[in-house]
């Protein structure tokens, strides 16, 4: 028995003495884990707060993972037995260069906040469908033979010529059949003849595009989940067959559980994808053209990209419609009740992104009823001169105006009105803008060329250098073609304007080209109101009504009173600063006292210039005095193989690397 208890005894000893290498060999584990997690995390540490940066975990991992593997290679490389770890230093810093470099490269390459690669991954698939989507673009540019148009070299000038008219008519039927979106980008050029050559001009205007209705089941699934609720519960009745079809949206005729019948847009379902691809696309190209050919850069075929870009994402958003509805009632509310031209109502309750309500006028478009005018005992004139009339009260008194106003978006109501529908498209001038087409309108009516000039300046962006005098003088020509007496001014004037200014350099603001193909596109449909209807002419006298009615308003009276006010204030100051100012001079103390560096930009750029030099001074000196160490062969000796010259020396060529780093990034850095 005391035997077997001994055995027992002794086996219990053998446990405990195989356990505990085991327990060792886990706290060993345990430990170097730790210490791991430590120099990865102090190498990304030190190589961000070194380069000035804010990095993720995703880059900060990776950062310290270099860092490690070049910790491993430079220990097998510098380390051994007879060194006695006295390069750990050098080790260490060469470790650091590595991981600053790495991060440096990486921020170049990807800079941090640009959502790599979480982001990148969720659009491989959209890049695939852009580039599916780019090869058919691809394929209809060279089937209409335009490719050499888009590649630079000496067919990239188009002129005004006989190649411009070669040119226009491929380019409208590659436009077609490229879809909707590019269509819709035909017709916007269409209206800019300050741009475009009259060829392209006149072709584009020819673009149709009619688009199939969306089927009734997927327009009934997008109410549903737009109202949160089955579409009979929101509308007594529902047509599902639209009454108009656009790339865009369609719309629905419907009634209301109140009795009230109602228009109801509704977007296209799975529209907005596709066209966010094709405006992509669209800004994409408008770069490489104007990165490649002369005529590209010569148009602004960028900012024409990104405006068009702008106006088509506030299509897809029915909110910014409602708003620019708003807005526009809100603006006639401040002058007295138009008998004669309507807006609707809009049911706010029910509109929301994708589906907008509003008040069926009752009428139809102008465009169904030009045969049957005169059946209505209409004055076609006069309905003509009432829509003008209203146009340049909106974009003279207003600042706010329909910028789309063809036929269809007008509508002939069953009392004999008219009624605007469609703000999609609206366009904005301030009181500055609106204060110069003032100016443009009375220079004209007086005749005065110089007055013409300087108002026109004001309206268009110019270069730094232009003949200010060939222009004056180019504008008196214009004047004398168009306004001299005897003279029938038409629509033309715009067209030759628009030329003019751009044959001196000048560029159009968008706003101001808005206010010009509003009023070309109001032009044709007054004529087909009321033929012969002569819009200069009578824009010419409704003009002047519109400024003296605006010269008598409360709000330009007050207007003008701060104005006398604010001036009275400083010619009040004016004779004691004068005196001030001449006392000075007769004494000789008269002196400019200019503040260096006021601006905290210029002193943010000297600081970061002054570290900049200073911290390229330090580091090549000290690669200088580094590589002066390393050439000495005498001195004290650390160990057998290695003196304390050249251990300074290696340690002052690492310094200077990391600072030699430090600099180039700071050139190289991407600028958000």
């Amino acid at each position: 028995m005391p035997d077997a208890l001994g055995a027992v005894a002794r086996n219990g000893d053998n446990d405990a003495n195989a356990g505990l290498p085991r327990i060792m060999r886990v706290v060993e584990f345990v430990t170097a884990c730790i210490a791991v997690v430590v120099f990865i995390a102090a190498f990304a540490v030190a190589a961000r707060r070194l380069l000035g940066l804010r990095i993720g975990a995703i880059r900060t991992l990776l950062t310290g993972l270099v860092g490690m593997a070049g910790l491993t290679a430079f220990s097998v490389v510098m380390q051994r037995p007879e060194q006695r770890g006295v390069l750990t230093g050098v080790q260490m810093g060469s470790t650091l260069v590595v991981a600053m470099g790495f991060l440096a490269v990486s921020e170049v390459v990807v800079p941090s906040g640009s959502g790599w690669p979480i982001k990148g991954l969720r659009s491989l698939r959209s890049r695939l469908t852009r580039g599916r989507r780019y090869s058919h673009i691809s394929s209809i540019v060279v089937r209409h033979g335009l490719g050499p148009y888009l590649r630079g070299g000496p067919r990239t000038g188009t002129g005004r010529g006989g190649r411009a008219g070669q040119l226009a008519r491929p380019l409208r039927l590659a436009l077609e059949e490229a879809g909707a979106t590019f269509v819709k980008l035909g017709q916007v050029l269409s209206t800019r003849d300050d741009l475009l050559p009259q060829a392209f001009v006149t072709e584009l205007s020819r673009l149709h595009y009619q688009v199939p209705p969306a089927p009734w089941p997927e327009v009934e699934a997008l109410l549903s989940a737009e109202y949160g609720r089955p579409v009979a519960e929101v509308f007594a009745h529902f047509d599902p067959d639209p009454l108009a079809a656009a790339s865009i949206a369609q719309v629905h005729l419907a009634r209301l559980h109140s009795g009230d019948n109602v228009v109801v847009k509704v977007q296209r379902p799975g529209i907005r994808p596709v066209v966010e691809r094709d405006l992509d696309i669209i800004c994409r190209i408008a770069q490489a053209l104007e990165d490649r050919t002369r005529w590209a850069a010569a148009l602004g075929a960028v900012e024409l990209a990104e405006g068009f870009t702008g106006s088509v994402q506030e299509e897809l958003d029915f909110r910014i419609e409602a708003r620019n509805l708003a807005t526009v009632t809100a603006a006639w509310a401040r002058r007295p009740k138009d008998p004669v031209v309507r807006l609707p109502s809009q049911y706010e309750e029910l509109s929301g992104e994708r589906v907008l309500v509003l008040e069926q006028l009752p009428g139809a478009p102008i465009s169904s009823v030009y045969a049957s005018l005169d059946t209505m005992s209409l004055d076609r004139t006069e309905l003509a001169r009432n829509l003008l009339a209203n146009m340049l009260q909106q974009v003279l008194v207003d600042g706010t105006f329909h910028a789309d106003p063809h036929p269809g978006n007008i509508l002939l109501l069953k009392d004999g009105s008219i009624g605007l529908v469609d703000f999609g498209s609206v366009g904005r001038i301030d009181r500055q803008l609106r204060s110069a087409l003032k100016g443009f309108i009375i220079a004209v009516q007086r005749g005065d060329a110089a007055a013409l000039c300087d108002a026109l300046l004001e309206v268009v962006i110019r270069p730094e250098e232009f003949d200010e005098q060939g222009l004056e003088r180019a504008l008196g020509r214009f004047m004398a073609r168009h306004f001299a007496p005897g003279s029938t001014p038409d629509i033309q004037v715009f067209t030759d304007l628009f030329r003019l200014v751009s044959e001196y350099g000048l560029k159009i603001p968008p706003e101001v080209a808005a206010v010009f193909r509003a009023l070309a596109t109001l032009e044709g449909t007054l004529t087909k109101i009321s033929p012969g209807f002569d819009m200069m002419l009578e824009s010419h006298g409704l003009a002047e009504e519109q400024l003296s009615a605006a010269g008598g308003s409360a709000a330009t009276k007050q207007a003008m009173l701060g104005e006398v006010f604010a001036a009275l204030a400083v010619l009040r100051r004016l004779p004691r600063r004068l005196d001030r100012v001449t006392s000075a001079l007769e004494q000789g103390r008269l002196f400019v006292g200019v503040r260096l560096f006021a601006d905290s930009r210029d002193r943010t750029f000297v600081r970061s210039l002054v570290h900049d030099v200073l911290l390229t001074i330090l580091s090549a000196s000290s690669g200088v005095m580094g590589s002066i160490l390393l050439s000495v062969r005498r001195g004290p000796m650390v160990t057998p193989q290695i003196s304390l010259f050249e251990l300074l020396g290696y340690h002052l060529l690492i310094a200077s690397a990391l600072m030699v780093m430090k600099v180039l990034f700071s050139i190289f850095r991407p600028r958000r």
